[in-house]
């Protein structure tokens, strides 16, 4: 199992990077993943991994790429919830990265 170190503690991590346990997650964590991933968060990025986190407390699961932006929008409105904002933000895999980023399982229909 590989792990990630944050303010000196290890998180562990499944073998394809997400939390191995969920309560771990903080934004310090989401943080250090990110920058794992290349991306620096902004405003923009927080906005969606709390939609996210909000959709697993009233769901108990991760949405796949089309949910997902069917949400966003429902939530944030049109011009955030379209597959080409997502996919900016998140290099072209949203629903997968962006679970990864908010401390979520990976979603089960992702590949």
């Amino acid at each position: 199992m590989k792990a990630l170190t944050v303010d000196g503690r290890d998180i562990a991590l499944d073998k394809d990077g997400y939390l191995a346990d969920l309560h771990d997650w903080s934004k310090e964590v989401a943080e250090a993943l990110a920058r794992e991933e290349a991306i620096s968060l902004t405003p923009e990025h927080w906005e969606i991994l709390e939609l996210l986190r909000s959709f697993y407390s009233e769901f108990q699961l991760s949405p796949a790429t089309r949910p997902l932006v069917k949400y966003t929008a429902l939530k944030l409105g049109a011009e955030k919830g379209n597959s080409l904002h997502l996919n900016r933000l998140f290099n072209g895999t949203p629903a997968k990265l962006a679970a990864k980023l908010a401390g979520l399982p990976k979603p089960t229909n992702c590949l």
